[in-house]
């Protein structure tokens, strides 16, 4: 006589195989981390629209079977902690997608997503407060996303950039690896005006776009940029770029009946609209340099508008860690190491985690030649923050001047595929490769590098390495 399992026994036996079946298909999966910033101390008044959109495009791709996280108004350490929490979600050939609706501010052809807390007084300080849009992608790439979708609201005129920028740099392009696509809600190097609608015109035209079934997803993000063209007469057109070998489709067309037969007549699918993303020309534009990365600036630093605005800040409290550390970066960007390094051990006195901190009293102190201290400071950077491009770079440049030129390479190399078009990686790491004698690798990265900044040979000058 045949036996039958339990009924608790079959059910269990189910589970385990869907849970079986989930896990050879990960592409199946769609996870969405979506930030929206409004609440800036800097600004008189919260920004109108970046929650309400956030919360309309979640309730969109809940619908669209994403499995959705919110967070609002988050402070630098939650915005790391938001986003390593989306990456570890992420499976592998899975679908990624990040939204953000803020402030944004390009720095050095990288655009960084600025949080409600910082503290932002000099353009080196954007990529130490920011985190980089390009450096989220590559995480998504590196954790085995398929497809990898950004979705950028933050081409705001915003008070910090005022600070030390005259005119509005809009955001930079990026750099995407396959299978990507990635739309901003204004061309790059633009601007978008802010309105208090219950959406911004920019996501109140994409939110349209997601919601018909069979339109590929770059057709729905080129349609969006038309819309948004024509409702504000040209003033404000999104940018769209895209990777993308396959088409992905936030919302697949029906699947035909099995009975069906073939129709003869039937139309295709449309097809995408949105040109594909070239990577990033190099126009030949001097590198900004109000990094203590970049090319220091003839300017004196009591000259600098800032210097003197930090000098008051730190009169009326002495305990502002931010403040020591935007006057150190000053310093630094003039040369003037001594005072720089001073002001960076005030900062890490006062914030024994800062990993910035760390990173620019190493880069001042390899600058001036004092190499074992500046390798420490390094190596605490990296143990704070083990995926910080710039204290690699920091770091590659101190193997320079110890000759350990096989370690600076290694460091060059990490550095760059977080950020791909640092010239001082570029260049650092051609350097390393001449004196290791590969000589046509070396020739290539120092032209990459030039092309991007062409003083940055004089820049390793004043450091003493050739």
């Amino acid at each position: 006589m045949k036996k039958h399992l339990p009924f608790v026994l079959v059910m269990i036996v189910c589970l385990i195989t869907a849970s079986a079946e989930a896990q050879q298909n990960p592409s199946n999966s769609r996870v969405a981390l979506l930030i929206a910033n409004s609440n800036y101390p800097d600004l008189s008044a919260p920004l109108a629209t970046p929650v309400k959109d956030a919360s309309s495009i979640g309730e969109e791709l809940k619908r669209l079977g994403f499995a959705v996280d919110i967070r609002n108004n988050l402070s630098k350490g939650d915005t790391f902690k938001a986003i390593d929490a989306f990456i570890s979600r992420i499976k592998k050939g899975s679908t990624a997608l990040f939204f953000f609706s803020g402030f944004g501010i390009q720095h050095s052809k990288q655009s960084y997503i600025i949080p409600t807390d910082a503290q932002i007084w000099t353009e080196g300080d954007v990529s130490r407060d920011g985190t980089s849009i390009e450096s989220i992608v590559t995480k998504m790439e590196q954790a085995g996303a398929g497809v990898k979708v950004l979705i950028i609201d933050a081409s705001r005129r915003n008070p910090y950039e005022r600070r030390f920028r005259p005119v509005a740099a809009g955001l930079a392009g990026i750099d995407l690896p396959h299978g990507s696509l990635a739309m901003y809600a204004a061309a790059t190097d633009k601007i978008a005006g802010d309105a208090a609608a219950p959406n911004s015109v920019f996501i109140a035209q994409l939110l349209e776009e997601l919601r018909p079934s069979g339109v590929s997803a770059e057709t729905s993000f080129s349609q969006t940029r038309l819309g948004v063209a024509r409702a504000t007469n040209n003033e404000q057109v999104p940018w769209v770029a895209s990777t993308m070998l396959d088409e992905f489709f936030f919302s697949p067309p029906p699947s035909p009946p099995e009975t069906a037969k073939a129709d003869v007549g039937k139309p295709e699918p449309p097809k995408a609209e949105a040109a594909k993303a070239d990577r990033p020309k190099v126009d030949g534009a001097k590198a900004d340099a109000t990094n203590p990365h970049d090319k220091p600036l003839v300017t004196t630093a009591v000259e600098d508008p800032a210097l003197k605005e930090l000098d008051a800040k730190l009169q009326q409290n002495p305990n502002d860690a931010a403040a020591f550390y935007s006057r150190g970066i000053i310093f630094a960007k003039n040369g003037d190491y001594s005072r720089a390094v001073a002001d960076f051990d005030q900062a890490i006195r006062l914030d024994p985690n800062d990993a910035a901190a760390f990173n620019n009293r190493c880069w001042s102190r390899a600058a001036s030649g004092n190499l074992d201290p500046a390798l420490r400071d390094c190596n605490e950077a990296l143990r704070l923050r083990p995926d910080f491009a710039d204290a690699l770079d920091s770091r590659g440049l101190v193997f320079l001047k110890l000759n350990l030129n096989s370690l600076a390479v290694a460091d060059y190399d990490a550095a760059l595929k977080l950020k791909p078009h640092q010239a001082s990686s570029l260049y650092g790491r051609g350097l390393g490769k001449k004196r290791l004698g590969k000589i046509s690798e070396a020739n290539s990265d120092i032209a990459a590098a030039k092309a991007i900044n062409p003083g940055i040979a004089d820049e390793f000058a004043t450091y003493d390495v050739r």
